[in-house]
């Protein structure tokens, strides 16, 4: 889908907390705020925020808000994570993608049981419903807690239960994508492709490759896709996002990649991107990440605006939402202010989300009438 840019993009200075490792080109983002053709942009962030959304590239143990990592830390008081909220916010500045991936997994080791896996997931579900995120396609890394200890059983039981108790009692659909950390190698990969395939949880429906790019070929993985897809799981690899556009490719070829995960360099290579839309394979994009990562320098350099005008089906997503300082409603106001949206574009927008998940038809066209209906009321 192209996405209107009436006018050029309008740009704003997000509204994050704190924006780690982040490098805006502040001069521009200074600028006054214009109208959007829909109203104030104030306006617009009212509508984002009560619009019903969907979420697809977000990950488990990212999504821990500075409350619950500063509980989880205090709980093991032998980790290297401060146990203030504040001191947080400093903890999680990035210098380079290679630091990020370190202080993420040091967030990792806090989740050492059962009850601490439960109660993240929750939690994570919690802040999700306070955003009217209303389905979600988490991605989880099993090998990161089985390595540690937890057992196998007792992981998938953690979150299906936190799973079914946050549709009941929250509103919020979860699903499962599992991932390969691909800097842990081929035993990780193994052993995610055994659990997925073995435990088969009700909630999972997909099966991907995060962590590094530079380094970690995707074709050293075409075994485990190959056996998850055979399972029935669809296959959504990160790739492209630190690395160029054949990361991209190979993601395709040799992972049979159905949606990419960031999908950055793809602006990069002109037979790639008429390939992404021609075949309709959706991009979860980040923003704010791929800034706080470095993995693109300044927000105004952003390409998910060459991605629109080449008519590629975008999603919007948080990623790894409080270590970055966003969340997927600040991210839905970037990408708007990025693209020159009004209220119906980013109602498109939401809706590209539903049109890429991996829900059941009746499930799509459920939320797809939802946004539709809230839109219009809205609009009147």
């Amino acid at each position: 889908m192209a996405l209107p840019l009436p006018g050029g993009p309008v740009i704003a200075r997000p509204a994050l907390g704190r924006r780690p490792g982040a490098a805006y080109d502040d001069e521009r983002l200074r600028t006054p705020l214009r109208h959007c053709p829909g109203g104030t942009l104030s306006d617009l962030d009212a509508f984002i925020a009560g619009l019903p959304k969907a979420e697809l590239h977000v990950h488990h143990v990212g999504s821990a808000s500075p409350r619950i990592v500063a509980e989880l830390a205090a709980r093991h008081p032998d980790s290297a994570v401060p146990t203030d909220p504040e001191a947080l916010a400093d903890f999680f500045t990035f210098r380079d993608f290679a630091h990020f991936i370190q202080v993420y997994l040091s967030v990792v080791d806090l989740i050492r049981d059962a009850a601490d896996v439960r109660l993240l997931t929750y939690e994570v579900a919690r802040d999700m419903a306070r955003q009217n995120i209303r389905y979600a396609e988490l991605t989880v890394t099993p090998f990161s807690s089985t390595s540690r200890g937890i057992p196998d059983a007792a992981f998938v039981e953690a979150i299906e239960d936190a799973r079914k108790a946050a549709e009941a009692e929250l509103g919020v659909v979860l699903r499962w994508c599992f991932d390969i950390p691909g800097e842990a190698g081929l035993a990780a990969a193994e052993e995610t492709t055994r659990i997925a395939c073995e435990l088969q949880p009700e909630g999972l429906v997909s099966f991907g490759l995060g962590g590094p790019e530079v380094g970690v070929p995707r074709g050293q993985f075409t075994p485990y896709f190959d056996r998850a897809i055979a399972a029935g799981l669809h296959s959504v690899p990160h790739a492209g996002e630190t690395t160029g556009p054949q990361t991209i490719w190979d993601a395709l070829h040799e992972l049979r990649a159905e949606r990419v995960g960031h999908g950055t360099s793809a602006v990069q290579d002109p037979k790639l991107l008429a390939h992404l839309a021609e075949h309709a394979i959706p991009l979860e994009v980040c923003p704010t990440s791929n800034i706080a990562t470095r993995a693109v320098r300044t927000l105004n350099e952003h390409p998910i605006k060459e991605m629109a005008e080449a008519g590629l089906l975008l999603t919007v997503n948080s990623d790894d939402p409080p270590m970055f300082g966003t969340d997927l409603n600040t991210e839905y106001g970037v990408a708007a202010r990025l693209l020159g949206l009004d209220t119906d574009g980013v109602a498109a927008l939401a809706k590209n989300a539903v049109t890429a998940s991996f829900m059941d038809a009746p499930s799509k066209a459920r939320l797809a009438a939802e946004i539709d209906a809230y839109t219009a009321a809205r609009r009147a």
